[in-house]
């Protein structure tokens, strides 16, 4: 895969971050373009609870239900044993929202939905094993990345450039 594509969003990065702002540019009818290094999600990762304001996100965007057919489990009270007393900590039952709780899920379950969910929209595109090694400059600005797939490096030229590769992103350093 040598040469250039062109794309009026690029995405670089399959975390959470990127895979939702891929998904959202994608739904809103945004040609994007989503960069992930590795072959798959099935790695450890540090979180791996959704939280009742991303649950609500789910459910304004009518994917809730089809998200918790997904792997998980749900914490909604959260209390203390302290010398035989027991403190309630947290009720978040009360909460006005669709999904009044924790959802525990491996983050590659939560990964792969909005994966699965991206690749349902005409506008998205998910590249595995490609990674985004270089930010391409006119100028002063930004107008894409310098990528290595599977098969050799390539150019990807687009309107908009979210550097979302992690904590020791090298574009972010750009």
């Amino acid at each position: 895969m040598t040469g250039s594509r062109r794309t009026r969003c690029l995405v670089a990065g399959g975390g959470p971050a990127g895979m939702m702002a891929g998904f959202l540019m994608a739904r809103a009818g945004i040609d994007t373009i989503v960069l992930e290094k590795h072959a798959d999600f099935l790695r450890d990762f540090r979180g791996d609870t959704v939280h009742p304001s991303t649950l609500e996100i789910f459910n304004d965007l009518n994917l809730l239900e089809r998200f918790l057919q997904q792997p998980h489990e749900r914490l909604g009270k959260v209390a203390l044993r302290f010398r035989g007393q027991h403190y309630p900590v947290a009720d978040l039952d009360t909460l006005a929202v669709a999904a009044p709780y924790i959802a525990f899920m491996p983050q590659w379950h939560f990964l792969n939905f909005i994966a699965e969910q991206g690749r349902a929209l005409p506008h998205f595109t998910l590249m595995m094993k490609t990674e985004a090694t270089d930010l391409i400059f006119d100028g002063g600005t930004v107008r894409g990345v310098q990528a290595q797939g599977p098969d050799g490096a390539f150019d990807i030229e687009a309107d908009l450039t979210i550097a979302a590769d992690g904590r020791g992103s090298a574009l972010r350093e750009q």
